[in-house]
């Protein structure tokens, strides 16, 4: 059913209004208590913290090959379009290339494909702490694009809006993909082979940036200092490709609607812990930050350094993670998390007028399941593009920054604030269907 298929009706629209605006003291009363929770088990939760470490010597040899790589005008251009051809490789390395090309290729095809092909590599080699929280956040994005053509994105935005936003999140995550799992895959072989393979990068279009960071990381097995370059090189990737891209710089970026990030839950990433214990038991507790500025290359690494620290840092979080990402299949609803709140079969058609669910971001007793449907029922697979091939790396002093600290947040338990957010979310369609009946 279409957007032109919901309209409004004076009964039930000014109803479920009126309803949860009168209801919004006590929300507001219950946010409150909610938020001081919060702000205790975090900081609960911190006392029994292991902060990670970046190893000042290895950040300063890394800097010193980075320095080199950028003195001598030497960095590797990032393209497979006939300046590394395959024939500069042996043959077995040329079938090696290959090999991972395609398989990047088979698990690139959408969300769902690339979320378990994440959480396959951290299962197997769990000291690639990036791939846990590659997969964490995967989930997210998933769950974001399938918000689109859930309960009620889609009485908020047109049908060309909700694509729009959708070929973002998916290009952003595809290209990310398409140039780190390469890299994953070729740490395991090396693994495998018992030898350091990380020359091929090149072939795979990977960043002078990351061919020191590797090699050290053979040596030397330090996941911090990798995964902070990781996040540091999948930002920069995306920057030029995705974040300054004309189109969705026009189309996404800068439109009134994707100013209302935190309405859209575009912004906020989560990482469902459970209670902590390894049985991944007890009601919904949620851990996660909220990016303020997506534009901001700078602060999209920030964020992913916190997240990273708090993944990996507050034991009670990475253990009930880690378990949820075990047990729980992704599909891109949001019922992989929370089924009580969440279904991914309507039971009815969709209403014309809709009506509340929630209260204090609960469901209200009687109402039914938000929907919430599967990645397959959403969209359909979109191709990747084709993109720039430059290396992003040209200046040592632009990133070496990023390398001093791991910062753990102060306040990361979200359970209380994700339910507002949802209850944001539907005060936004009672109002909008409020401003449809007055004909604005």
């Amino acid at each position: 059913m279409g957007d032109k298929d919901i309209r409004p009706d004076d009964r039930g629209g000014i109803a479920g209004w009126m309803e949860h605006i009168l209801a919004l003291p006590g929300e507001a009363l219950s946010y409150a208590i909610g938020k001081w929770n919060a702000i205790q088990i975090s900081h609960e939760m911190l006392q029994s913290a292991e902060p990670l470490q970046l190893a000042a010597p290895t950040v300063a040899k890394l800097t010193g090959s980075w320095l080199k790589i950028e003195a001598e005008g030497k960095a590797e251009k990032a393209t497979l379009e006939g300046d590394t051809p395959l024939q500069e490789w042996s043959p077995d390395e040329s079938m090696l290339i290959e090999r991972i090309l395609v398989e990047t290729a088979e698990a690139n095809r959408n969300n769902v494909t690339r979320t378990e092909a994440y959480r396959n590599v951290y299962f197997r080699t769990p000291e690639l702490h990036w791939a846990l929280l590659a997969h964490l956040v995967s989930r997210n994005g998933g769950w974001n694009m399938t918000d689109l053509q859930g309960e009620w994105i889609p009485r908020l935005l047109t049908e060309k809006q909700r694509r729009d936003v959708f070929l973002f999140l998916e290009r952003a995550n595809s290209l990310i993909f398409q140039d780190a799992y390469p890299q994953l895959l070729l740490y395991q072989w090396s693994r495998s082979q018992n030898r350091c393979l990380f020359h091929l990068l090149p072939a795979f279009g990977v960043s002078s940036f990351m061919m020191p960071v590797w090699r050290q990381f053979w040596r030397e097995k330090d996941s911090a200092i990798l995964t902070t370059a990781l996040i540091v090189n999948e930002q920069h990737y995306i920057e030029g490709r995705v974040v300054r891209n004309e189109y969705f710089e026009k189309r996404v970026l800068q439109t009134l609607f994707f100013g209302l990030q935190s309405l859209l839950q575009l912004n906020g990433v989560f990482f469902p812990y459970g209670n902590g214990k390894e049985n991944c038991g007890g009601e919904l507790q949620l851990a996660g930050l909220i990016l303020e500025n997506f534009q901001n290359v700078h602060e999209r690494i920030e964020f992913g350094k916190r997240l990273y620290a708090m993944l990996f840092g507050v034991p009670s979080v990475f253990a009930g993670a880690k378990c949820f990402a075990a047990a729980i299949k992704h599909t891109g609803s949001r019922s992989d998390y929370s089924p009580f709140l969440f279904q991914q079969v309507r039971q009815a058609p969709p209403r014309r007028i809709y009506e509340e669910k929630l209260l204090g971001g609960r469901l209200k007793p009687g109402a039914t399941p938000i929907y919430s449907p599967a990645l397959q029922s959403a969209w359909k697979d979109h191709p990747i593009e084709p993109h720039e091939t430059e290396d992003w790396f040209l200046s040592t002093e632009a990133v070496s920054g990023y390398f001093r600290v791991l910062p753990l947040p102060n306040n990361f338990e979200m359970s209380n604030e994700y339910g507002l957010m949802l209850s944001k979310l539907e005060l936004a369609v009672l109002t909008a269907q409020r401003g449809k009946e007055n004909g604005v």
